[in-house]
């Protein structure tokens, strides 16, 4: 766990860590593609560079992750203490300046509810930021 937090942590041009754990899958290879489908939206982090909680990308990549069946009616999804999404619509207590105060921390905890059974998983990742595009953009094999 160490590792692979610290690996995330290291990305290029990384400026912020982020925990992705998604929880109520109904096994944990459904909980893993739904983390990951987040975790690897190039939409979901520049989103979090910019601390831009923007709803529809974080919502965007849940459905993304190709869960056959999943009823987006049931799903709920925080962004550090602040549910932002309530049974796959905006939360009716979000506030845009909610949303914002809990972007801005260089570490971000993205909790997803999927209510489809007991199973679990968290996953690790990081931002893209400016650097990350110069950092690559400059890198030659």
């Amino acid at each position: 766990m160490v590792l692979a937090q610290s690996i995330a942590r290291d990305g290029e041009g990384a400026t912020k860590f982020i925990t992705i754990a998604v929880n109520g899958a109904k096994d944990e290879q459904e909980a893993v593609r739904v983390a990951k489908s987040i975790a690897h939206s190039p939409l979901v982090k520049t989103a979090f560079f910019a601390s831009d909680p923007n709803l529809g990308r974080l919502i965007m990549a849940v459905g993304n992750a190709g869960v056959a069946d999943l009823d987006t009616s049931r799903v709920d999804l925080h962004l550090g203490d602040v549910k932002v999404i309530d049974r796959g619509g905006r939360a009716a207590t979000y506030r845009e300046e909610d949303g914002a105060r809990v972007m801005q921390p260089a570490e971000i905890t993205v909790r997803v509810e999927l209510g489809r059974g007991e199973a679990s998983s968290t996953v690790w990742t990081c931002d893209f930021s400016y650097d990350y595009v110069k950092i690559n953009a400059e890198y030659r094999t």
